[in-house]
């Protein structure tokens, strides 16, 4: 008989960006089977001790994640991946000491790769445990861009349009220099004159050289965007002028420049794409909605009035490689008006159609998150639980968990620019009420997910599972 399949823990971080993939996987997990805890990565790893043993799919495998990694496995969870940055990421030498830790990969159960390139990267880490299973998968990301998913967006895009009417959307990634919170840029503030500014979230693992580097061209870069916006604001008259800033940045800078123009706007609501479908053009520099836009057949421009080869390209370099490249205003302003003028579509040359295939799997065919659920059967997770871990491991993982969840919590209280805040900006309240309406559009789009049920299990985390057993299964 088929015993009790593995409990599949979703962490959310942004949910602006992940939740509508996440929620598709987890739809799909639960229809086949598995009961699914999904929710605010934070508050996962609150009630990670009391989430039935099961396996935990990780966004990341950085050093920052050492501990939650150790404590996962005493606990008795077992742990796949993927690399959410995988698509845009610096050279392998900085990539690896920086989104890649010997201790957490250890860790890992399986990895689930974006595309070929992702598994190329990965196989060149000198520390990968040399019986790592890497699958090609795709990304639920990647699943929620595909043509047959687009009308998920359709009221989204409408609302948008009627709201901003003919608009062009700049999204913005400057989270280096321009961070939400101080603690997660490249450099923490100096503490006093003439004193060396320590490395901050987003720098550990870089190079000095690299970190310093990447901060001045960010910043320069920065300065350009603050130009640009009122600039496109005046040579295009009819036209809304949408800034998105990335989840994790501050949206002052923005705010103040709208405050002295009559049609910048900015908001970072809800999910990228209906905002990339709805815009008549996309502008930005290095950013993953490059490659977003490209995917939907949407116009985007890099702007590149400075620029520096090694971190546009090397870095930066697949969003960019699939945007039409503009080096100055009067040249983005030029490719504009193509663009508005029906004349100039996306950069579909046959580089940027190779290059997708490289990096991106899934295209077409089975989801992603089909194939990803596929990996979890064939490695047993299916069946029943990972095994449960001696009792003495079991309660240090408990005891780590709650001194841990004690720390973080009273961080989050500190006065100031605090980690609570930051969390309610990228992971704000959400009810069991709109988490069942996006299933149902999902369902009503793939003609699925009919006896998939929603319920709150604690504070901003949801059990989703299917209302009908799957059918037992027999042994031979």
């Amino acid at each position: 008989m088929r015993n009790s399949a593995s409990t599949l823990i979703i962490p959310v971080e942004n949910q602006v960006r992940e939740l509508d993939a996440k929620i598709l996987l987890a739809c799909v997990a639960a229809e086949r089977g598995f009961p699914v805890i999904m929710g605010s990565r934070a508050f996962v790893h609150f009630e990670v001790a009391s989430i039935p043993r099961g396996v935990y799919l990780a966004k990341s495998m950085r050093s920052l994640s050492n501990s939650m990694f150790k404590i996962l496995r005493q606990l008795g969870h077992e742990i796949v991946a993927w690399e959410e940055e995988a698509l845009v990421h610096p050279p392998p030498d900085t990539y690896f000491t920086l989104r890649l830790s010997p201790t957490t990969i250890s860790n890992v159960s399986h990895i689930f790769a974006w595309g070929q390139e992702n598994v190329d990267l990965l196989r060149q880490y000198p520390e990968l445990p040399g019986n790592m299973p890497i699958h090609i998968t795709g990304n639920p990301r990647g699943d929620i861009l595909r043509p047959e998913m687009r009308p998920y967006f359709d009221k989204e895009v409408e609302r948008l349009r009627n709201l901003y009417g003919n608009f062009i959307l700049i999204n913005t990634n400057f989270t280096e220099v321009n961070p939400f919170i101080p603690s997660i840029g490249l450099f923490l503030p100096a503490k006093g004159p003439g004193e060396k500014a320590r490395r901050g979230q987003s720098g550990i693992g870089m190079s000095s050289q690299f970190a310093e580097g990447l901060r001045d061209h960010k910043q320069a870069i920065l300065e350009d965007f603050r130009q640009l916006i009122p600039a496109l604001e005046q040579a295009f008259p009819d036209l809304t002028i949408v800034v998105r800033p990335h989840p994790s940045e501050n949206f002052k800078i923005y705010n103040d420049i709208a405050a002295k123009c009559d049609r910048v706007k900015v908001s970072n609501e809800g999910n990228v794409i209906p905002w990339l479908l709805a815009a008549k053009a996309m502008v930005h520099n290095g950013c993953t909605t490059g490659l977003e836009a490209y995917v939907l057949g949407v116009p985007a421009i890099s702007y590149l009035a400075t620029l520096n080869e090694y971190y546009d390209f090397e870095f930066q370099g697949l969003p960019t490689k699939l945007s039409h490249q503009c080096f100055n205003f009067e040249e983005l302003k030029r490719t504009l008006t193509r663009i508005l003028a029906g004349e100039l579509g996306v950069a579909d040359s046959e580089e940027c159609k190779t290059l997708i295939d490289y990096y991106l799997a899934a295209q077409n065919g089975r989801l992603a998150c089909e194939r990803i659920v596929d990996v979890l059967e064939e490695s047993g997770y299916g069946e029943q639980p990972p095994p449960a871990k001696p009792i003495g491991t079991y309660v240090q993982g408990w005891i780590f968990t709650k001194l841990k969840a004690s720390v973080t919590k009273l961080n989050m209280r500190r006065p100031g620019p605090n980690r609570l805040a930051y969390h309610d900006h990228r992971f704000p309240e959400i009810s069991v009420g709109e988490i069942e309406q996006k299933i149902a559009r999902l369902g009503r789009l793939l003609n699925r997910f009919d006896h998939i049920q929603v319920e709150q299990y604690s504070k901003h985390l949801f059990k989703i599972n299917n209302k009908v057993k799957c059918p037992a299964v027999l042994d031979d």
